[in-house]
């Protein structure tokens, strides 16, 4: 792609950062059928949020939780809110990890082409010059709609961080932001395996998709993972060269969610 070509930054990652806690009560409140503008509604009725402001919440929820969670009919909403509780606590903030990557593109693209850079290269740790320059060269390059000044630029920066901190790939950034121990675990490979396929992408494009970068996963280590998820039982796995083919053995993502949700 040319940088035409692709999508804009925006500053919608400071509504929340993570919102870790926050999305697990708006997931409380949420039912299918339910869009940004019922839900924060819901959400001030439901008393579960007493001491933030109707403002506060609205931004909340339009910026930050919608995009994450409200698209493709609410469905990514749908998958958390039936599998919380029955997955472990890291493996579900590894899941809004995911969406929280694909609904803002300025934090994609940090963690995939700095903080994976940085482990990669044997660095200890991504820190306020690493996010301050990578965001310098966004604006430069033309990656947002206008530029951003030098005050936008610096929160986005600190944003970039603090969410990292938030979905556990960093320590505390006053601390240094030293790189913590971050991979996919079972149960997150089975849903971005079976996520991407339900999208309809072929299995050789499910195995090589992007995606697996925000774990720092090149073609040749999501194979070994799929391995393991077809060991676990789920997939039935054939390679042959650059030729994958994989029988779905679970047909949808609410089965899925059962299947996670029961161990």
């Amino acid at each position: 792609m040319t940088v035409s070509e692709l999508p804009f930054y925006g500053v919608q990652l400071g509504a929340g950062l993570g919102l870790i806690a926050e999305t697990i009560r708006l997931l409380e409140v949420w039912k299918p059928g339910l869009g940004a503008t019922d839900l924060v509604k819901a959400a001030l009725d439901s008393g579960l949020f007493p001491t933030m402001s109707a403002r506060r919440l609205t931004n909340m929820v339009v910026e930050a939780f919608g995009p994450r969670f409200l698209s493709d009919g609410g469905r990514p909403a749908a998958f958390l809110k039936a599998v919380h509780g029955g997955i472990g606590a890291p493996e579900f903030r590894t899941l809004l990890y995911i969406h929280a990557c694909r609904a803002n593109p300025i934090l994609y693209d940090f963690i995939t082409g700095v903080y994976w850079s940085r482990y990669a290269s044997g660095q200890a740790s991504v820190g306020k010059d690493d996010a301050a320059n990578f965001v310098q060269r966004a604006v430069e390059s033309g990656r947002t709609r206008k530029r951003w000044s030098d005050t936008t630029m610096i929160r986005m920066s600190q944003y970039l961080l603090g969410t990292c901190e938030d979905f556990g790939l960093l320590s505390s950034i006053r601390s240094g932001g030293k790189i913590l121990t971050f991979r996919a675990t079972m149960p997150v490979v089975a849903f971005l395996a079976h996520d991407l396929h339900f999208k309809g992408l072929g299995d050789n494009a499910v195995v090589r998709h992007r995606d697996w970068s925000l774990f720092g996963l090149r073609t040749e280590d999501v194979l070994d993972e799929m391995k393991r998820l077809a060991l676990d039982g789920k997939i039935i796995l054939q390679t042959a060269g650059t030729v994958t083919h994989i029988a779905w053995k679970i047909k949808s993502m609410e089965e899925l969610a059962d299947v996670l949700a029961s161990g």
